[in-house]
């Protein structure tokens, strides 16, 4: 049931009219077509059997423009979290903040309401891995590690990320691992190189990760993002050297590792539908930033 909801999720488009119009997208594609030597490359590998990104996942100049001014307010949203975040404030704080400050310079937050999610941002706390949910009754206490986790919507285009905050006096086990999961993401991105493949990504993070006594997350990953919230391709944290999807300069995506301290089992809240949870109850980790492959490298568009 759970690696269905992932893979559906990775599949959907936002539903709301928010994403850029088909018409604009044509527009741009014809004043701002693929370099030539960028297609000649994915020709001559995808004749040696490569998998390469559809087309329409390369963004051009204009979207990549588009993409970095919404990952700029997205990054200000999670440097406004951090700056009021406190011991006993409630979830629902950090969501009001976010709402308040994205709608006030001009945002949408992609969340609300998407796919019935209730809230504008996630909150997941210790053992949760991932889309918790913001709610009044729910307070951070002294010692918690909480992940925020914002996606922000400027003029049709995404930006996404998030952050590990330590609340207060944190346990070292609890430090340590919100340290090592930001070195795992950090590995991740020097693997995120162009004409590198997905599995280059997962492979780095996953070395590294298990070197250190973690177990990563396998059924949730990064993906795609900018024109859609979710776009090809699925960013596993896990894998081999040399597999899945190239990564082709002007591909923009997420790098989001999932880290935990016991095993990698997770399991979904069978009342909410949302909040995912370490299996077995022991901590979890996560930092996310949305990238941009260039032609020497990448940028980093909100982190």
């Amino acid at each position: 049931m759970l690696s269905e909801l992932v893979a559906l999720a990775v599949q959907q488009n936002r539903k709301t009219g928010s994403k850029m119009d088909l018409k604009l997208w044509q527009e741009i594609d014809q004043k701002e077509p693929i370099p030539e030597h960028i297609l000649k490359r994915m020709e001559e590998l995808r004749q040696k059997g490569a998998i390469l990104p559809e087309e329409k996942y390369i963004k051009r100049p204009t979207m990549i423009e588009g993409i970095r001014k919404a990952s700029l307010l997205n990054k200000q949203v999670l440097d406004e979290v951090e700056k009021h975040i406190h011991v006993g404030m409630s979830t629902q704080e950090i969501d009001d903040i976010v709402k308040d400050f994205t709608e006030k310079n001009g945002g949408i937050c992609a969340p609300y309401h998407y796919e019935g999610f209730p809230k504008h941002v996630c909150t997941s706390i210790n053992s949760v891995v991932c889309h918790g949910i913001p709610k009044h009754i729910q307070k951070l206490h002294d010692g918690d590690i909480i992940n925020v986790d914002c996606t922000t919507i400027v003029d049709g285009y995404y930006g996404d990320a998030s952050r590990m905050f330590c609340i207060g006096n944190v346990s070292e086990e609890r430090r340590k691992l919100v340290e090592e999961t930001k070195k795992c993401l950090e590995i991740g991105l020097a693997a995120a190189q162009p004409w590198n493949t997905v599995g280059d990504i997962g492979y780095a993070i996953q070395k590294y990760a298990t070197s250190k006594g973690y177990s990563v997350v396998r059924e949730l990953g990064g993906h795609g993002v900018g024109i859609e919230f979710h776009e090809d391709p699925f960013v596993a944290h896990v894998g081999k050297k040399g597999t899945g999807m190239v990564l082709v300069p002007g591909m923009i995506l997420t790098i989001e590792p999932m880290i935990n301290v016991g095993k990698a089992s997770v399991v979904i809240d069978p009342y909410d539908n949302w909040t995912i949870s370490t299996k077995d109850g022991k901590d979890s980790a996560q930092w996310e930033y949305t990238i941009l492959i260039t032609e020497d490298g990448n940028e980093v568009l909100s982190y």
